[in-house]
């Protein structure tokens, strides 16, 4: 399947925003586990969730050094994250993810 990398770059900043969102991963090390990217990847993609008006904050655990805590999305912006859902199975056979 060709897919443009527009088409997967958008792909991949809703699934990892669903990924977060989900509980399913919300740490960088958790989000390479799950979709396989690099720490780079997964870094800048996190990054890049405000392209799309997803607001995507990081809390800090309370007490904890070193950055250590979880990512949790705010706010949506335009994205119905019920299409996510409901095209889970077609956004990872496009990303090559599990």
């Amino acid at each position: 399947m060709d897919v443009s990398k527009t088409k997967s770059s958008f792909y991949r900043r809703l699934y990892v925003a669903w990924l977060i969102d989900s509980q399913t991963a919300t740490s960088v090390p958790a989000l390479m586990e799950a979709t396989g990217m690099p720490r780079r990847t997964a870094q800048d993609t996190l990054t890049a969730l405000a392209d799309l008006d997803i607001v995507c904050e990081f809390e800090q655990l309370s007490g904890a050094r070193n950055h250590a805590g979880q990512y949790r999305i705010r706010d949506w912006g335009a994205i119905d994250k019920q299409w996510i859902e409901a095209h889970l199975a077609h956004i990872r056979q496009v990303l090559g993810y599990p």
